[in-house]
This record gives structure tokens, sequence and C-alpha cells, in this order.
């Protein structure tokens, strides 16, 4: 026992006597510092004593589109972390091809008793979706929460990167390596985080190198699907336009232009730059290791959560926007353009 209280005791940094006034649930410690102890238990995998487990506040919902982009699982973890340390308990419902969709995955988590739920990339990102079935969640009184993807029919707080920003960084950095045909693969249009990258990238193509909007859409923008094959497909087409750098609206899409590229007997980055957006885990132990744009994936889930509990707890937020800056990740899938002969 006293090898475990000079763990805990290390893990809180308290004193050892601390730890035992709060386990032993004596008066005279503070709330924070109690806090504190209680975590270290959890993180050291030690059982609360039974008088000191709180009970479970409700379970929350968390839908996913799918999760084999590294970046949903990331997204996922983080929130369900923070529900954890909230008392809260996490159900992840994730859509898979042929199965349950977003309107099933959230009458079953209503009909379980959910206390609130989180949306990511769900069809609220969508602008060819029916937004009136968020009006009518709203109407069953649940308080949600939606991440990646804004639409003004929607009264609720939405968590965002700042797309737009994320292109300027990608294209920022492409253009200083000596980059003049710099195009752009990314998902279907009809999505929010799409559009709003299109109009970072050629508002920035536009100020840098004083391109044509009309040009740069119809010449240097390439829609695909959000996949390493969409990515292959989509940075080969631009490439057959005399591309030497591509930004990708995804890291599994830069992987798939790294692809296309070596298909070609081309060598990334000598004679071709690609950028990728999320900075997914292990994305820096690509071969190359992956330039990327990094998505603020911490605090735009610590920041779901604590809107989210907020609406629970009855002060909603406004029907707002929170926009997070990306932040650009130099590796080693960028370089100077080549010189052409």
């Amino acid at each position: 026992m006293t090898a475990r209280l000079a763990d805990i005791a290390a893990q809180a940094g308290v004193s050892e006597a601390t730890v035992s006034r709060v386990l032993n649930g004596r008066p005279g410690v503070a709330a924070a510092t109690r806090q504190s102890v209680l975590a270290a238990l959890d993180v050291l995998g030690y059982d609360r004593p039974v008088r000191l487990r709180r009970r479970s506040a409700g379970l929350v919902g968390l839908i996913t589109p799918e999760l084999e982009n590294p970046i949903f699982p990331a997204l996922a973890q983080v929130i369900g972390q923070a529900l954890t340390r909230q008392g809260y308990t996490p159900v992840l419902a994730t859509q898979t091809p042929g199965g349950s969709s977003e309107d099933e995955l959230t009458e079953m988590l209503v009909d379980r008793g959910v206390a609130g739920i989180i949306f990511v990339s769900g069809l609220h990102a969508d602008t060819s979706a029916d937004m009136r079935r968020y009006e009518r969640l709203r109407a069953r009184d649940v308080p949600f929460v939606l991440v990646d993807g804004f639409s003004p029919e929607v009264r609720a707080p939405f968590i965002s990167p700042d797309d737009r920003a994320a292109m300027r960084l990608a294209v920022t950095h492409l253009v200083s390596l000596g980059h003049t045909r710099v195009g752009l693969a990314l998902g279907p249009r009809r999505f929010v985080p799409v559009q709003r990258k299109i109009e970072g990238f050629v508002r920035s193509m536009r100020d840098q190198l004083g391109l044509a909007p009309e040009e740069i859409e119809a010449d240097l923008v390439q829609h695909s699907l959000y996949t390493l094959e969409g990515g292959q497909a989509a940075a080969a087409a631009l490439m057959d336009r005399g591309c030497t750098a591509i930004a990708c609206a995804g890291d599994m899409m830069a992987l798939g232009a790294i692809r296309a590229a070596r298909q070609r007997g081309l060598e990334v980055p000598d004679d071709v730059s690609v950028v990728g957006f999320d900075d997914s885990p292990l994305i820096a132990f690509t071969d190359p290791p992956l330039t990327t744009v990094r998505k603020p994936v911490p605090a735009m889930g610590q920041a779901a959560v604590r809107t989210l509990l907020e609406e629970i707890g009855g002060t909603p937020a406004p029907h707002s926007e929170f926009v997070f800056m990306p932040e650009l990740v130099v590796r080693g899938s960028t370089a100077s353009a080549p010189r052409r002969p």
C-alpha cells in the first residue's frame, strides 16, 4: 500500500498524506486536489474506493461517418476522454457502408436516453441534405453539437477548423518553394468543408500567383473521394495538367497522390510535392514523412464536449460557429519546384 501511495502521490503532484486523506474520505482537502488524486488513480489503473466512485452522469452519443480514416478515431478518443473526465459515458455510433444511417443511429441513441449527441462530419456538412432532421431532434429536447460542417439552417453550436486558412497555409508553403502549378485534390463539392477549402485555395492562388479564379477552378481543382484511391485518381488528373505540387484535403488522399506519382516513375518530393490535411496518427512515419496541415483535434474535441455540457446544463450556446486555426507541419513530402528543361 505504501508503494501505491507513493505512485499516486507522484502522479497527482501531492504528498502521500494528502493521498491518504482523499482515499479515507477525510476533510481538509481542496476539491481540485481531491480531483487530481482521483484522476491519478484512474491513470495508474487503480480502482477507486467504493465510496468515492462517481455514478455516471449519463450517456452521450458520438456519431462518426466511419473509422477507416484515422482522424475520426483520434477525434473520438479526445471526445471520449473529455466526457469520461466529466462523469459521462460516451457511446460511439459509427456509420458503415450498408449499415445504419445517421438518422437510424440518432434514433437508437435517443431511445437509450442519451443526455446529448455530438455529430462529427455528418449530414449537417452536406448541402444537399435535409436539415429539418436536426430541428426535429431539437424539438425532442435532445441537446447536440455539430463538428466539421456548418449550416445556417440549423440552430445549434458548430465546431470547425478554418478550412480556408488551411489552404492558405498549404499554398503559401508550396509557392515559397517555387511551385507555380499547384493542384487541389478534394472530395465531392456538396460538402461545406470542400467548398471552404476551394474558396481558400482560389483566393490564395489568385493573390500569390495572379491567376484568374475561373482558370484556377477549371484547371487546378479536382474532385474525387476522401480515400487513398480517390487521392490517387485526383492526383493523376492534376499531374496530367502539369501540376508539380498537390494540396490534398485529407492525409489519406495525400498518400494516394504519392502512389500516383510513383506509378509514373516520379519521386516525391523531388519531382512532385504533396501536402495533406489532418495530421492523422502515424502520418509522420510514412515514406516520405508527410507535410500536412494539422487539424486542431484536441482543441476541437474538448470544445465540442464543453459546449454540449453547457447545453445539457441548461445554458445553451448561441447558434454560432467556433472556428479553430490549423497549423502547417513541414516534413519530407515537399521540396523546391523541379527545374524544367
